[in-house]
């Protein structure tokens, strides 16, 4: 055998003996093995399930990420004062030194033609395009007071998934897994869902690991069918020799990677083991069959369609599975007033699609008694303007300066209002709750200083809050 495997590696790969790539498999391990904050990580399987440094909370993660950003001012802030100021022009000061996606400076206060109801015992306010969420609110934290850096679609989504606005570096479902790994050995520890007439802007770099290993990067699965294409095996071949075929494979592997070292190759073994196993369980993770008919109605889900309220399921069946972080990406919600784009019809559309499976999946999760351990967050990459955009159909520009994000589960508090926003809902006077603060408190939830979580890349440490962040401990149960 071990002539064999020489002759292999001479006729395939070359002789490359004792090198560089040696020593870049040395340092691999050495990297793995040297964590300070994090459990020893296993580089032949990195997906292993480890245990927090600190004290958790949580230990899962479904993000509900509304991309294009929902209007805070027809979902949650009810304002008065804009309403009665429609069609005029803002203060001057209001505008000073502010930067707009789209606005020239001649656009004028737009109140909202919503109806707004107080719900629950904590008085949270909801517009009417969303009747469900008014059923959770005493479920939920609400941050009120929510700002971010970055006014453009691509660049905000990167900031609010990956802590900068530009690509390359690692997303926060990298950052969880490559701090606890996961509890699936048959799925995928990080998992990204879509729905919506599609994807969100910059792609697959949302969900991408950056320079940590490629092993906790995010796997987009397909709403119905096989979640993967091609994982099926071809006509003809059994099981057995299927098994004999991935083997072989690893076993190639495995020489090049003694050979050269390079890291990645670990992660080309890894990935063909998981096609492997997924061939069994991700069938039985998309047949939603066996769903109650109860369950189905909750949500508002149909067997067979690829839509959010099946994504929200696929969200908790991944998790009861012990898939360490869901992410659902809903569009569109860029209500500019374009085509498609309007704060009437395209809004309550866009409403109606996410409104029932949301504050489902929150009722669901606690009926099984998964919401004590799972962490759900809700929102968009930033917010929406008091002022009107000047086109011929009603819409909004990007806001950076307030919005509002939801979170519900595994330590924090229920029913709790945090921030206020001034009475334009233009600004925030109270509870300032910046992305990098975000970030922090879902670590802290999760069992991590996030000055701690780091990994060390082109001489320096990273972190998934950069030099930021603070824990917002004022929401925490």
């Amino acid at each position: 055998m071990n002539y064999l495997k020489e002759q292999t590696r001479k006729q395939f790969f070359g002789s490359c003996g004792v090198g560089l790539g040696s020593l870049a498999l040395n340092q691999l391990l050495g990297t793995y093995s040297e964590a300070k904050h994090i459990p020893k990580i296993d580089p032949s399987n990195p997906m292993s399930s480890r245990k927090a440094p600190l004290k958790a909370k949580a230990k899962n993660v479904i993000y509900l990420f509304m991309a294009g950003a929902p209007s805070q001012l027809e979902l949650f802030e009810h304002k008065p004062k804009l309403n009665e100021l429609n069609g005029k022009a803002p203060p001057p000061s209001l505008l000073e030194g502010r930067r707009f996606a789209f606005l020239k400076g001649n656009e004028k206060l737009l109140g909202s033609t919503r109806k707004f109801q107080r719900h629950g015992q904590c008085g949270m306010t909801i517009g009417e395009t969303m009747p469900h969420m008014g059923k959770i609110v005493d479920e939920v934290t609400w941050l009120r007071g929510m700002t971010t850096d970055v006014f453009n679609h691509g660049p905000a989504k990167l900031f609010m998934n990956t802590g900068f606005q530009a690509p390359g570096r690692p997303s926060m479902g990298s950052w969880v897994t490559y701090g606890l790994g996961s509890e699936s050995s048959n799925l995928p520890g990080f998992v990204v869902l879509q729905s919506g007439p599609r994807g969100p802007r910059a792609g697959n770099s949302l969900w991408a690991s950056g320079f940590l290993p490629t092993s906790f990067q995010g796997v987009p699965f397909r709403g119905k069918g096989d979640p993967i294409l091609y994982l099926k095996s071809p006509e003809g071949m059994h099981r057995d020799r299927e098994r004999k075929f991935y083997d072989t494979i690893r076993d190639l592997n495995q020489i090049r990677l003694d050979d050269v070292g390079d890291p990645e190759i670990l992660t080309r073994i890894n990935s063909y083991e998981m096609a492997y196993q997924m061939q069994s369980s991700a069938p039985e993770l998309m047949d939603l069959s066996k769903e109650s008919k109860k369950t189905m109605e909750l949500y508002g889900a149909k067997q067979g369609e690829s839509s959010f309220a099946n994504n929200c399921i696929l969200a908790r069946r991944l998790i009861e599975r012990g898939t360490r972080f869901v992410q659902l990406y809903h569009s569109n919600w860029d209500s500019h007033g374009g085509p498609g784009e309007t704060l009437d019809k395209d809004f309550e559309k866009v409403c109606k699609d996410v409104d029932q499976a949301s504050a489902a999946l929150i009722l669901d999760l606690k009926q099984r008694g998964l919401l004590e351990d799972t962490l759900v967050v809700w929102g968009g990459e930033f917010g929406r303007t008091p002022m009107g955009e000047s086109r011929k159909t009603t819409g909004r520009d990007h806001h950076i300066d307030a919005f509002t994000v939801w979170m519900a589960g595994a330590g924090v508090k229920k029913g709790y209002i945090h921030g206020k926003t001034d009475e334009l809902g233009f600004g925030i006077i109270d509870g300032k709750v910046h992305v990098h603060d975000l970030h922090a408190t879902i670590l802290h939830l999760l069992g991590f200083d996030h000055e701690q979580l780091t990994y060390r890349f082109q001489g320096r440490e990273f972190r998934l809050t950069d030099v930021h962040g603070n824990i917002v401990r004022e929401i925490l149960s």
